[in-house]
């Protein structure tokens, strides 16, 4: 081969060693830094609907990937919650040590940003119910849902940062603010201009969250009558 590139497969002649910038790039690329995640972020906390809907529907390189976005979001959260160690468990039970219920509640309360992930599918299910008069499948809410929870999830950890670093209890405060800014983020997807939208969103989110709960007592149960 004469040329530095393949004519036919566009692969280099020679493969360059791999060293400290070649593993910062592929971070960088793998978060999408270079098409920016503080520009996400900022565009989801202004115009999380129409940010959405551009992505949906007329460009899909501004944004971080959204698979990408909630991951990352997740995984921050998780590591500031075991920096700061505030409290982010938002499921109570009461079941035996032992039961399989109890174990899956348990991880669910320990990692609610993973969980978050989880609980998304299932809201986006009653999502497509409740609107289905609109063009948007499934996999668009989710998207959406990848979006809006992840910046939800990023609210979390910054009222869990202030929660313990000042002797006064608003974690509960976060939750609430996070969870109104992700309803109001999907009504704003859909059409805030129709009142019905605002108990429609309300009903499939908590739909969402107690099916999610549901499929716990039925998977646990399933496990216990196997034990």
């Amino acid at each position: 081969m004469t040329h530095n590139f393949c004519p036919n497969c566009g692969n280099p002649s020679k493969l360059k060693r791999i060293d400290g910038q070649y593993v910062v790039n592929e971070i960088s690329n793998v978060l999408n830094f270079n098409k920016g995640i503080l520009f996400t972020i900022r565009e989801l906390i202004l115009r999380p609907g129409k940010t959405v809907r551009f992505f949906l529907q007329e460009d899909r390189n501004r944004l971080v990937k959204p698979i990408v976005f909630i991951i990352v979001c997740s995984l921050v959260y998780s590591i500031i919650q075991q920096i700061f160690s505030f409290e982010d468990g938002y499921v109570g039970y009461s079941f035996e040590k032992e039961s399989a219920i109890a174990s899956i509640f348990n991880w669910v309360s320990e990692n609610y940003g993973y969980s978050n992930i989880l609980m998304g599918i299932f809201i986006a299910i009653w999502i497509k119910v409740f609107f289905r008069k609109y063009s948007f499948n499934f996999y668009e809410i989710l998207i959406l849902l990848c979006y809006v929870m992840g910046i939800g999830m990023l609210l979390f950890a910054l009222f869990g940062i202030i929660d313990s670093l000042i002797d006064f209890q608003i974690m509960d405060k976060g939750y609430l603010i996070g969870i109104i800014y992700i309803l109001l983020s999907i009504i704003d997807f859909f059409d805030k201009k129709k009142i019905i939208n605002y108990p429609k969103v309300v009903i499939s989110y908590f739909l969402g969250m107690l099916t999610f709960m549901f499929g716990i007592f039925i998977i646990g149960g399933i496990i216990n009558w196997i034990r």
